[in-house]
């Protein structure tokens, strides 16, 4: 009997004409990601567009980049989806730790659908809290800035700081409910998609500033050459990790129902090396975003201490890598403690039976989930600081545009296969709906029995 791997390999492109729910959910994914596209170029009432690019890229080549890299160019135009889908996310990441540390949070986490509603509930508050207090250190510092052409800000004041907050707050709830919408009736989950879809868009232009560098003599031939290797190793790496796992065996004992036997089976739960996929250096990136922003735009006013904090928070800097590292390796443990739980899944299989050979059911199960979880994780964690910084180090000594860092290759990969991995299973969940299909229609042929 085929595995459900080579189940899938084997799908090919003509099932797609036949999957209509299939083909709706992947038109309704492109439309969405099409007007996050065209949102990214609608700009922000009284901001001068020219100036808003000469100032980024003067101050661009530190974490403000990549904010921009995540906005596919947003934040450069200085448009209403600026903010992007990053307060969403550093909303859930203070939810998700406030449930380990509030024991009502942990309760209504149980409850099931009620409960994930209510916390989902709180979650948009939050993020409404976090725009709001995003979006206005970014037009406060915004009205401070001039380029060589003029003031950034064409007409400063109350009115130009009410109207920039309440657009880029709803900037970022729309793309909060489009990234729900492309999850629910779409393929792939839509907040990663979002941010994916912007480093795509500006990746032919990542490649032509490379090639340009080239021309120029900024970079040698070699070098392009040796770095266009060293991306197409990281992404192969990436794929290893992603897909590498820890069987761990599971055997359930034989049981007696009448005349029949039933049980004795063996299986295996895969944990994954990288539990935690692509979240831990978006988090990181999410939260160094809060401090950089600020720093960055305020430091123009001649502050000191807040243009050494907008210095050291660029890449390649030493402060930068020490925040980066450790938030990735933070977030890596806690948001695998968040996603598998060692004494819930021992109590599971218990329920049903289940042991690992050798081990003895309950709290010594939990403890060996625990062992390994925390071996795989340290590993994982490794993986990600290795592949999200050591490209840095190229990108702030060679000039590399940000869009070939690790992170953002990272998220491309990560979220493409997870993506595909949907793909796929609706196309074998169609396959056997047609077989199933085709199977009740043979039974009712005449001259066969039911």
């Amino acid at each position: 009997m085929a595995t459900t791997a080579e189940q899938m390999a084997s799908l090919n492109l003509g099932a797609f004409g036949r999957a209509t729910e299939l083909r709706k959910r992947i038109w309704f994914t492109l439309g969405a990601l099409i007007i996050f596209r065209v949102g990214t170029y609608i700009p922000v009432p009284g901001v001068d567009a020219a100036v808003m690019s000469q100032l980024l890229a003067q101050h661009g080549g530190g974490i403000l980049g990549q904010f921009n890299m995540f906005t596919g160019g947003a934040l450069g135009r200085m448009t209403v989806f600026a903010l992007n889908i990053m307060p969403y996310i550093s909303a859930s990441i203070i939810v998700q730790l406030m449930q380990a540390a509030i024991p009502q949070l942990e309760a209504l986490k149980k409850e099931g659908e009620t409960g994930r509603k209510k916390i989902n509930q709180y979650t948009r508050y939050l993020t409404v809290a976090i725009a709001t207090f995003q979006a206005y250190g970014i037009a406060y510092g915004l009205e401070s800035m001039r380029g060589a052409t003029g003031p950034a800000v064409i007409d400063p004041g109350p009115v130009f700081l009410l109207s920039a907050v309440v657009t880029l707050v709803g900037g970022t709830m729309f793309l909060m409910w489009l990234g729900e919408q492309i999850t629910a009736r779409g393929v792939g989950n839509g907040s990663s998609l979002i941010i994916m879809s912007g480093i795509v868009a500006n990746l032919p232009h990542a490649v032509a500033t490379l090639l340009d560098l080239g021309r120029t003599g900024a970079l040698s031939p070699i070098f392009i050459l040796v770095f266009t290797l060293i991306a197409v190793g990281v992404v192969a790496f990436i794929v290893f990790m992603e897909r590498a796992q820890r069987r761990v065996v599971v055997q359930y004992p034989k049981r007696q129902v009448g005349n029949r036997m039933f049980g004795g089976d063996s299986t295996h739960m895969p944990l994954k090396v990288n539990t935690s996929g692509v979240i831990p250096p978006i988090f990181a990136s999410s939260i160094l975003l809060v401090p950089a922003t600020i720093a960055s735009f305020s430091s123009t006013k001649g502050t000191g201490w807040l243009s050494l904090i907008a210095g050291q928070l660029s890449h390649g800097q030493p402060l930068y890598m020490l925040l980066y590292t450790a938030a990735i390796v933070f977030f890596a443990y806690f948001y695998t403690a968040v996603v598998f739980n060692p004494e819930e899944t021992a109590d599971n299989l218990k329920k049903y039976g289940g042991f690992i050979p050798g081990i003895r059911p309950g709290s010594a199960t939990a403890n060996y989930f625990d062992t390994i979880l925390t071996r795989l994780t340290t590993i994982g964690a490794i993986y990600l600081v290795a592949v999200c910084l050591l490209p840095e180090i190229l990108i702030s000594k060679y000039g590399v545009p940000f869009y070939f860092g690790g992170t953002s290759l990272m998220i491309i990969v990560s979220v493409t296969m997870d993506t595909v991995t949907q793909v796929q299973s609706h196309l074998l969940a169609h396959q056997y709906e047609g077989l199933m299909r085709k199977s009740r229609g043979k039974s009712r042929l005449p001259g066969r029995r039911a």
